[in-house]
């Protein structure tokens, strides 16, 4: 079976979806079979493989209400990713999810049957705790969290560790922290190095050795349709996110 990783943090700007997109790319191109489902209404994931937002027909909205099967919305992109991709129709769905029976597992029970395809499924969830962040967090085995190397990096965190912790307790028994990524580093910086000792503290071993510079082209390639190692392989970025997908697999060797 497929191992699940969600890519969550309720913060904005934090360089998830870049994650999500990059690291899911990245491991594919180890030779792993992945399937990345963009779980966030602005559909950035989908647009950053190239999937115009507005022609998707099967999207996860209707993975999440019922109407389709998770194997009737996969998308075969160019880059050895499968997308269950999303658009603007999601935003309404965590008010339309309320009145559903099992509401926060309609993921989990959605993609159950494509798991056993793939080696990795990344899950890129909202910037909110939301019941879409819940479905994502439910459905996962473990949760990467994107952290930026700022002031109002460990903002927030305190309240995604509780919402986790919850999870675990109600409904994802088996729920634990894949690893803590540091994002935009600089370490000329006082402050990044700061930041990187607090985390270290709060998560010990959990933080990823590789870290990802603020970098031009990671910024670019989202507007061109294609991941990092695609739009510019010899860029700091790809360089970054080539490292973290070869720690993440030997990270998984080892656990297996």
């Amino acid at each position: 079976m497929g191992k699940v990783v969600a890519v969550a943090n309720q913060k904005g700007g934090v360089g998830k979806t870049t994650t999500a997109v990059n690291l899911a790319s990245g491991v594919a191109a180890q030779g792993k079979k992945v399937l990345l489902v963009d779980l966030d209404p602005q559909g950035n994931t989908t647009s950053a493989y190239g999937v115009a937002k507005r022609s998707v027909e099967i999207s996860v909205y209707q993975l999440l209400t019922g109407e389709k099967t998770a194997q009737e919305a996969l998308v075969h992109t160019p880059y050895r990713v499968d997308l269950i991709p999303s658009n603007i129709q999601l935003s309404g769905a965590g008010i339309e999810l309320i009145g559903l029976s099992r509401r926060e597992a309609r993921l989990r029970e959605a993609l159950t049957p494509v798991i056993g395809q793939y080696d990795f499924i990344f899950i890129d969830c909202p910037p909110s705790l939301d019941l879409l962040t819940l479905n994502g967090l439910c459905a996962c085995d473990t949760v990467l969290v994107p952290i930026q190397c700022e002031f109002f990096a460990l903002e927030g965190l305190s309240e995604l560790m509780s919402t986790i912790r919850t999870v675990k307790k109600m409904y994802n028994p088996y729920i634990d922290i894949e690893g803590v990524l540091l994002t935009m580093y600089d370490g000329r910086l006082n402050l990044t190095l700061q930041v990187v000792q607090e985390v270290k503290k709060f998560f010990g071993n959990k933080v990823y050795k590789t870290t990802i510079p603020r970098n031009v082209r990671l910024s670019e390639a989202p507007s061109f349709g294609a991941p990092i190692n695609y739009y510019d392989g010899g860029s700091k970025g790809a360089e970054a996110y080539a490292f973290l997908a070869a720690e993440f697999i030997k990270n998984n060797r080892k656990e297996g």
